[in-house]
């Protein structure tokens, strides 16, 4: 066998994985690779504005949380701390380590029922107010192939809240907290 071929035969064994990686890695984070070529799923009412987030930075402490003020029905594109520079109210059941994502957001809930908290992603989140943790009423996943990874509902009252985004794998987040009828 001639040199230049015994050489191409060694490396494009080699060299084939990292052409794999390199095109998986283009893909956006938490795509589903079952969803390629597909256009995007529909989206209920209560999750319109998915598509459409606003940039936002997470707070790193409850002070500054009111800073990171959400919307209820608008989606935001949450830029997150690394996990070691959030203080967080109440300790998050999945903390996530010291390479994970998180930080902190505001809302109001005007009206009494059933919140869901929308996420792009399988981070842990939990809802706070007056030091303790809501309990989740729901859990479930977003339609498929429209990008939302994960739902958690909560039964609110009128109030303001502290919603903890924690053991996110990376560094931006869209997330979104709506009413449900």
């Amino acid at each position: 066998m001639r040199p230049s071929l015994l050489l191409f035969s060694l490396v494009l064994p080699l060299a084939l994985p990292l052409a794999a990686g390199s095109a998986l890695a283009q893909a956006p984070a938490g795509a589903d690779p079952a969803c390629a070529g597909k256009p995007p799923a529909a989206l209920p009412a209560s999750l319109a504005d998915w598509r459409t987030p606003d940039a936002m930075k997470a707070a790193g402490n409850a002070k500054t949380a009111a800073k990171a003020a959400l919307k209820p029905g608008a989606a935001v594109r949450a830029t997150l701390l690394p996990t070691p520079k959030v203080a967080y109210p109440v300790r998050p059941e999945k903390p996530g380590g010291t390479v994970s994502y998180g930080g902190l957001f505001r809302f109001t809930v005007a009206r009494e029922g059933v919140w869901r908290v929308a996420l792009g992603s399988a981070a842990w989140v939990d809802v706070v107010r007056d030091g303790k943790a809501m309990r989740s009423v729901a859990h479930g996943h977003g339609p498929a192939c429209s990008g939302v990874r994960k739902m958690v509902d909560y039964r609110l009252t009128p109030g303001t809240y502290t919603l903890q985004v924690a053991a996110n794998g990376s560094d931006s987040l869209t997330l979104l907290v709506t009413p449900q009828p």
